[in-house]
């Protein structure tokens, strides 16, 4: 299981459409992409980050991983969307401790 997060922060103003319209967006095409399972979308409630929002999934393995990365829905958002859009962001991928 491999647990794929990222966190950032869009250009838009805060709580604006454009805004909304990002978050919208994501949270139909993404999950949508085979593979992924228990897509979260999050907003940072805390005052330790810059990042405002974070998104979560997890994949059975590697090979499920790298088929979502390779899907042409998940490559045309983030063309279309997450390039021009996203003003910061990082990702952090996990998998579980053995033992």
């Amino acid at each position: 299981m491999i647990l794929h997060t990222v966190c950032f922060t869009l250009a838009h103003e805060p709580g604006s459409g454009e805004e909304q319209a990002f978050l919208d967006d994501a949270r139909r095409i993404l999950p949508a992409v085979p593979g992924v399972e228990e897509f979260t979308a999050s907003r940072q409630v805390g005052e330790q980050s810059d990042f405002r929002f974070q998104f979560a999934m997890r994949f059975a393995d590697r090979d499920a991983y790298a088929a979502y990365d390779a899907h042409p829905d998940h490559q045309g958002f983030v063309a279309r969307r997450w390039k021009t859009e996203v003003a910061a962001f990082q990702e952090f991928d996990f998998v579980p401790l053995e033992g």
